[in-house]
C-alpha cells in the first residue's frame, strides 16, 4: 500500500520505499540533479522525474518519445494526449509544460503507484478532487486506474492527437497489450492525422520487435522505428521506439532530432523498416504473445545504500 511508505537517505538526498500493488516502488533521488527522482518497482526503472525541469528527459526512450510529442503537432500548440502506462507521469509533464493548455489523460492499473506518485512529486498544479472513484485529478493531467486495453475500448472514436503506449509490468509488455487488435483500438481512438508512439523491449533476435510493428502496419499506413545502433542490430537488449499513423509521419525532423541526441539513435522507415520486419507476422489475441524478459543483470545498478526512517 502506497500510505506505508518508508523514508530513505540515499546518496542524493531522502529516498521512499512503498509497497504498491505491482512490488516494492522505489523514488531514488539523483545526486546531479537536486529535485530529480528515478522511480523502481522490484529493482526496474520505470521513470525519471525532474520536478524543477520538467522539460528534462533522462531516459533515452523517453527523449524519443518527447520528440514524436514535439512534432505531432505545430509547436507550442495544445495537444490531446493519452498515456497508457502512467509511472511517474514523466512524458505527460513534459507535454504541459511544453504544450500549454493540453488535455491529457494517463490509464495505469496500479492504484497504489499512482497515490505514491501524486503524494511524493506533485504536479506543479494542486491536486483537485475526484469526481469518480477510479479517477484523479493532478492538475491539468486527469488520471483514470484501470486496464489500459479496458479503458482504451471505452474511449470515444477520433478523441486524441496522440496515443503513447508505455505498459510494463515490471520488466515486461503483457500480451493482450501487444496485438494487432489493440493496435485496432489505439488507432479507433485517434483524429484522422493522429500519432501513435510506443516504447517496446526487446533483444536479440529482435521477433518480438518486428511482431509489433506488423502488428502496427496492420492499423496504420505510416510507421518508423527509432532506437540505438547497438539494440538494432541484435547486439543487446534495449528500447525500440516505434511511431505509427495514417498520414505521413515527420519523419526528417524525428531523424534530425534522434540523431543530435546525447546518445544518436537511428531511424527506419520505409524499405529499411521493410527488411527489418521481413517475414514477421503481427500479434495477435488468438496468437498472445508478451513482451520477453530482459537480462537478469540489466538493471543491476541500483541504490544500495539507504537507511530506513520510520
Amino acid at each position: 500500500m502506497a500510505g506505508m511508505s518508508h523514508r530513505l537517505e540515499g546518496l542524493g538526498g531522502r529516498g521512499v520505499r512503498a509497497r504498491v500493488d505491482g512490488g516494492i516502488a522505489e523514488l531514488v533521488p539523483d545526486p546531479g540533479r537536486p529535485r530529480a527522482w528515478t522511480l523502481l518497482v522490484d529493482g526496474t526503472a520505470q521513470s525519471h522525474v525532474d520536478l524543477d525541469d520538467p522539460l528534462y528527459l533522462e531516459f533515452e526512450y523517453m527523449r524519443r518519445l518527447g520528440h514524436i510529442a514535439d512534432l505531432a503537432a505545430p509547436p507550442g500548440g495544445p495537444l490531446r494526449a493519452l498515456h497508457l502506462g502512467g509511472g511517474g507521469l514523466t512524458l505527460a509533464r513534459y507535454i504541459a509544460a511544453t504544450r500549454p493548455g493540453s488535455a491529457q489523460v494517463a490509464v495505469d492499473c496500479d492504484a497504489a503507484l499512482i497515490e505514491l506518485v501524486r503524494r511524493e512529486l506533485p504536479l506543479a498544479q494542486p491536486a483537485r478532487r475526484a469526481n469518480r472513484a477510479n479517477r484523479a485529478d493532478l492538475g491539468r493531467i486527469r488520471v483514470r486506474i484501470g486496464d489500459a486495453r479496458t479503458v482504451l475500448e471505452q474511449v470515444k472514436p477520433a478523441s486524441f492527437d496522440l496515443v503513447v503506449a508505455d505498459l510494463f509490468a515490471g520488466a515486461r509488455t503483457a500480451a493482450h497489450l501487444t496485438s494487432a487488435e489493440f493496435t485496432v483500438a489505439v488507432a479507433r481512438v485517434l483524429t484522422e492525422s493522429g500519432v501513435y508512439a510506443v516504447n517496446i523491449g526487446d533483444g536479440p533476435p529482435l521477433g518480438h520487435a518486428r511482431a509489433r510493428v506488423a502488428a502496427a502496419r496492420c492499423s496504420f499506413r505510416h510507421t518508423c522505428l527509432i532506437a540505438d545502433t547497438a539494440v538494432l542490430k541484435g547486439r543487446r537488449f534495449g528500447n525500440l521506439v516505434l511511431a505509427a499513423s495514417g498520414r505521413a509521419l515527420p519523419i526528417a525532423g524525428l531523424d534530425r532530432r534522434t540523431a543530435g541526441d546525447p546518445f544518436p539513435a537511428r531511424l527506419l522507415h520505409g524499405a529499411a523498416l521493410d527488411r527489418f520486419t521481413a517475414g514477421a507476422s503481427a500479434i495477435t489475441d488468438a496468437r498472445p504473445e508478451a513482451s520477453p524478459p530482459p537480462p537478469a543483470d540489466l538493471f543491476a545498478a541500483r541504490v544500495t545504500t539507504l537507511r530506513t526512517i520510520n
